[in-house]
């Protein structure tokens, strides 16, 4: 089992369960109907992705917890999805991020690296540190 450790505020020795992505996707955001919230639908993109869920902005207000359904423009697929971060607000609109309700690995349509992945290219890590 991990252990937590709070200087790096997760588990060690690994905090995340995927490698999160810098991507930029088109989707489509609304509620459930009929489940106590202002209903609404927006159209916004990610961005962060995992195998998990993502780094979203919204300028609807959600809560945390509360489920949403996400539409991937390009290819059409609904999946629902859970709050799971708010940051502050900021210009009118907030980064969301969102955990899949049931596992998706292929929902954002890229193949993540394995968690293990590092680049060992000895010249990579002198070129980034100049």
């Amino acid at each position: 089992m991990a252990k937590w450790n709070p200087s790096k505020g997760g588990t060690e020795p690994n905090r995340r369960r995927s490698q999160r992505v810098i991507l930029s996707v088109a989707i489509k955001v609304r509620t459930e109907a009929g489940r106590g919230h202002d209903s609404f639908e927006e159209t916004t993109q990610t961005l962060l992705v995992n195998a998990h869920g993502a780094l979203i902005v919204l300028a609807h207000t959600v809560e945390m917890g509360q489920t949403l359904l996400i539409t991937n423009c390009a290819t059409n697929t609904e999946h629902s999805c859970l709050v799971a971060y708010l940051s502050a607000s900021l210009g009118g609109k907030t980064q969301v991020g969102i955990e899949f309700t049931s596992p998706s690995c292929d929902f954002w349509c890229i193949a993540f690296p394995p968690e293990n992945w590092v680049n060992t290219d000895p010249e990579a890590v002198t070129r980034k540190g100049r």
